[in-house]
């Protein structure tokens, strides 16, 4: 039963709406909270519902910026004359922010009703009923994982590719990165329920997943199998129906040749590869505590490519780490001209709270920083561009997605993604084209961060996942789309959250 059909049985309690900010594997909880929330007996508040017009709104924070905790507060000082008007209305805030701060939420907006943590939030339904009971603000922060997040119910955003989550937590210790202290050390999920949700997910027309994890390649740590990763992958090639499998994030540490062979010989791996940097220079990478070195990170990119020619590689760069002299910064620069990234995430370095990096000394002053920023930003824009005329006559088959194209009602064309993840806008064919379906298109442009297929489409492929999208769009509570996978194509702002999943910020 779906989540929607739960929500039908049960009597309707009110509309919520969740908030979502950060990462990968945060959007992925929000889906499970949605799910939670229909299964108790809530609806998804309609599009255009007016700020602080649903009953229940829950925030899924973020703790990776500095600043993310003044976004929170602001947020919530909106909605307190709000939630004054409407005695009935409730607020819960979750996630990494709020496994951090915990009593400090409550203190500082004492109209919050609900907090919760990253490793309990399948009792957000019970909390927020308790304080509906008793009247009072519920804090529950567990201290470890409860249950394994993809056991709860779960209201996919999309019907045609879907997160799956491998593993919870992470090991590493990098210096800059408060993740691992929020989620925890890292925690396996067995390989059967793994493909067992893979094979439930396709039989429901699903035709893309995106492997998840906080570190998706140190999977197999917890369970004592090195091979794990490798193993999964080449799994995943012999489900029926699945058609296009990625993942993220690795960590470089953890890249063995194993995943590389996996990748290269399991077809419906896709030709694409998020491999997080954050610097380039062995004095930096070693004060961020990352476990590799630019002849490590350089030889892994050298072997990809040599197993994979055509890969799209992807990275996170962090500029003006403390410490990090000209000399330094010159070294990332050589290696991005070196690895000739199709894109790259790049974030100026910013404190977070209770991690080492915050503490350093050397920090270096933000006008440096910005003008590093700006030379990273331009090399990488003038690599992309590079790289994308190279795609410029080549035939590629495009899995059309939903809310990729801003310009496409006005071009009237439409978007999806190639099999290395290049955004792709395309002659509208006169055939009916669904969300899901895959087009063959002939590559006539190239901008730097997306490709232009100008001339007629050369085939249109219905496909299970077209027919997931038409039934689901069919239905009154048609919910907004998510992409999946790697992050939209651009540079983010250095200071918006991040966006590249965990591996952005460690």
């Amino acid at each position: 039963m779906t989540s929607s059909d739960r929500s039908e049985a049960v009597d309707v309690k009110g509309t919520y709406e969740v908030r979502t900010y950060g990462c990968q594997m945060n959007v992925h909880d929000s889906e499970r909270l949605s799910g939670l929330l229909e299964d108790a007996g809530y609806v998804r508040a309609p599009e255009g519902t007016g700020e602080g017009e649903a009953d229940v709104i829950v925030f899924n924070t973020c703790a990776v910026r500095e600043n993310a905790d003044n976004r929170l507060y602001g947020n919530l000082g909106r909605l307190a004359p709000m939630k004054a008007a409407r005695p009935g209305m409730q607020i819960a805030v979750g996630g990494c922010l709020a496994q951090k701060d915990r009593d400090t939420i409550v203190k500082k907006a004492p109209w919050v009703d609900v907090v919760f943590g990253t490793h309990n939030i399948g009792k957000l339904p019970v909390l927020l009923e308790r304080a509906r009971v008793l009247e009072e603000a519920q804090v529950e922060i567990a201290e470890s994982l409860e249950a394994f997040p993809s056991t709860l119910p779960t209201r996919r955003e999309s019907a045609y590719a879907a997160w799956v989550s491998i593993s919870v937590g992470c090991n590493n210790t990098c210096t800059f990165c408060i993740v691992p202290a929020l989620r925890g050390k890292e925690k396996d999920r067995r390989p059967g329920d793994i493909l067992a949700e893979v094979e439930a997910l396709v039989a429901e027309g699903v035709s893309e997943i995106t492997l998840l994890g906080q570190n998706v390649n140190a999977y197999g740590s917890d369970i004592g199998d090195r091979e794990a990763f490798s193993k999964l992958l080449r799994a995943c090639g012999k489900v029926e129906g699945l058609e296009r499998v990625r993942f993220t994030s690795p960590h470089p540490r953890d890249f063995t040749d194993d995943v590389i062979a996996a990748m290269a010989e399991t077809p419906n791996v896709m030709p694409q590869l998020h491999m997080p940097l954050q610097s380039g220079s062995d004095t930096v990478l070693k004060a961020m505590r990352r476990s590799y070195r630019q002849d490590r990170y350089l030889g892994i990119i050298e072997k990809v490519r040599a197993a994979i020619p055509h890969a799209a590689i992807s990275t996170d760069v962090i500029v003006g780490f403390p410490g990090e002299t000209e000399e330094d910064f010159e070294q990332t620069l050589h290696v991005v001209r070196e690895a000739r990234f199709a894109q790259a995430f790049t974030f100026q370095y910013s404190k977070r709270p209770g991690t080492p990096a915050a503490e350093m000394e050397d920090q270096i002053p933000k006008e440096v920083v910005q003008a590093r920023y700006e030379r990273l930003v331009a090399l990488q824009e003038e690599i992309s561009w590079e790289e994308n005329k190279k795609q410029v006559g080549r035939t590629l088959e495009v899995m059309v997605a939903e809310g990729e194209g801003r310009k496409d009602g006005a071009t009237h064309r439409l978007s999806g993604r190639a099999p290395d993840n290049r955004l792709v806008h395309f002659t509208k064919p006169e055939a009916e084209v669904r969300p899901g379906d895959v087009v063959t298109v002939g590559i006539t442009y190239a901008a730097p961060h997306h490709l232009l297929a100008e001339g007629p489409t050369t085939g249109v492929r219905r496909t299970r996942a077209g027919d997931a999208w038409e039934k689901r769009n069919a239905a009154p509570d048609r919910p907004a789309g998510v992409m999946l996978g790697i992050p939209a194509i651009g540079v983010p702002a250095p200071l918006s959250a991040a966006t590249g999943g965990c591996s952005a910020v460690g």
